[in-house]
């Protein structure tokens, strides 16, 4: 690799990509809240959604007939990280994945027959799958082959593009894949790369369990880019154990130097109660809210004055990057991968607690691998819970979906989209947006919102004010109060 960059030699910003940092308002506006990759929120979720009403919900998607997102959930790995929340299952035994890929198959096959997706005498008149991404867990803890013969079947049951035009990603731990595989995913349709890197200070890297070296990285990129991948993705977390403003300043010049194109920086939120491997974490060693603000400031103001747009929340993309040319068009959208330029696609999801997004309503799998065996194992869908969503839920899921992504909201195009009177429908809500508009956070007029510099980085704060289920929670219980992370 070539020498690192000091934070000092980096180019000066363009005013308009800097999130404005007051730290007085991001301690005043610094609750809890959702991250609205949906609206209504996963919370709001019933096991009371039937079958019945899934299999409507498809068919209406049929008749809509939009492209497709296909999300496909891979839980296994072979090492446990102590921060991680996501619903996996650790095992170093490879033989456990072989038997949820045969079910993954076959509920590929049930779902796609519902959605008049299988081939049948060639693809014409078939839905397009626009988007495709594999999660986790660790798509890569399989094997070359049976990534092979999983994006095989989905071939077989879903049209997907041959012409390199999708937006197919995967998620992969650089400290655990062979740069081999590289080329492995590139010959199966995969051109972007989102990496799991987190922190290259090997201290934090012991303290999470979490192993990745600058080399692997940077020889897993140049591989990448060799192959010509569109895109690479990097996670980066803040506020781990042993973290300091220090040694966040070396990983960011680190991952600088790596360039890629897009950079998500996540706030670690430490919520054992919820997630039991975060019980393995010394809280005696995280950093103090205000030094994890530190972090957080200067890590926004670097990655600017090296060159990134801020999307918006925790995204970072370099300026020729489509999610920034998306977001200046108006055509920025959000899903369960967080920011997308596909949000027209209607979301299926395979594997245990992926969630879908068809038409007006959200489902999800058995969170559960013995419940989720055990409904494709009786030739079930191993849908758990769903909502469809209400006249109310629409409207409110455009005006939080316009401000995330394009920070400002046209008053006038939504009254008439839905048919109503603004000041009337949101009399409450712009009654409770009035401090944020004497705290410079928003600009309001009877023609739009705005989100002003200063309320970028407190944008999930602003939507919250939309949100009619957090409203009905006026005297939330325990249960519901930590639910959600900080919204910075």
């Amino acid at each position: 690799m070539a020498d690192l960059h000091s934070a000092e030699s980096l180019a000066s910003p363009s005013p308009s990509t800097v999130p404005c940092w007051d730290e007085q308002l991001i301690h005043r506006y610094n609750i809890t809240g959702p991250r609205y990759t949906s609206y209504p929120t996963a919370p709001q979720l019933s096991s009371s959604f039937t079958q019945s009403q899934q299999r409507q919900a498809m068919r209406q998607s049929n008749l809509k007939r939009s492209p497709l997102s296909l999300y496909f959930h891979i839980p296994f790995c072979d090492t446990v990280c102590y921060y991680c929340a996501c619903n996996k299952i650790i095992t170093a035994n490879k033989q456990h994945a072989a038997p949820y890929l045969k079910r993954l198959h076959k509920e590929m096959a049930m779902q796609s027959e519902c959605l008049n997706s299988t081939r049948n005498n060639g693809w014409e008149g078939k839905r397009i799958v626009e988007q495709l991404h594999w999660g986790g867990g660790t798509p890569t803890y399989i094997s070359d082959n049976q990534m092979r013969e999983l994006m095989a079947q989905t071939r077989q049951h879903f049209c997907l593009l041959d012409d390199d035009s999708g937006d197919y990603s995967i998620e992969v731990h650089p400290g655990r894949m062979n740069v081999g595989t590289i080329s492995v995913l590139r010959k199966l349709g995969f051109n972007r790369l989102s990496m799991g890197v987190q922190d290259f200070d090997r201290r934090v890297q012991q303290s999470v369990n979490r192993f990745n070296s600058i080399e692997q990285v940077d020889e897993l990129i140049s591989a990448a880019r060799s192959a010509q991948f569109h895109s690479i993705s990097m996670d980066i977390i803040y506020g781990l154990p042993h973290q300091t403003l220090s040694s966040i300043k070396t990983t960011l010049s680190q991952v600088i130097e790596l360039s890629p194109d897009r950079l998500s920086l996540f706030n670690y939120a430490h919520m054992p109660h919820l997630f039991k491997t975060q019980l393995q974490i010394d809280e005696t060693a995280l950093p103090t809210a205000e030094v994890k603000l530190q972090m957080l400031h200067y890590a926004s103001d670097t990655l600017c004055r090296a060159g990134y747009v801020y999307i918006g929340m925790d995204h970072f993309a370099k300026p020729h990057d489509s999610l920034v040319v998306a977001q200046q068009q108006g055509l920025l959208q959000r899903n369960f991968q967080g920011y997308s330029t596909h949000g027209n696609c209607d979301l299926l999801a395979f594997g245990v607690s992926a969630i879908s997004s068809l038409g007006n309503s959200l489902m999800q799998n058995y969170k559960t691998i013995v419940d989720y065996n055990r409904a494709i194992d009786t030739g079930v869908l191993p849908m758990s819970r769903g909502l469809t969503l209400s006249d109310d839920d629409l409207l409110r899921k455009q005006i939080i979906m316009q401000l995330i992504c394009q920070f400002s909201l046209n008053i006038a195009a939504i009254e008439a989209q839905f048919s109503i009177t603004f000041s009337e429908y949101f009399g409450e809500e712009l009654i409770a947006l009035e401090p944020m508009v004497a705290d410079g956070l928003i600009r309001l007029t009877p023609q739009e919102i705005v989100v002003m510099d200063r309320g970028r980085l407190l944008i999930r704060a602003i939507c919250m004010v939309f949100d009619a289920y957090l409203k009905r929670e006026n005297a939330p219980t325990d249960k519901q109060k930590i639910r959600y992370s900080q919204v910075i």
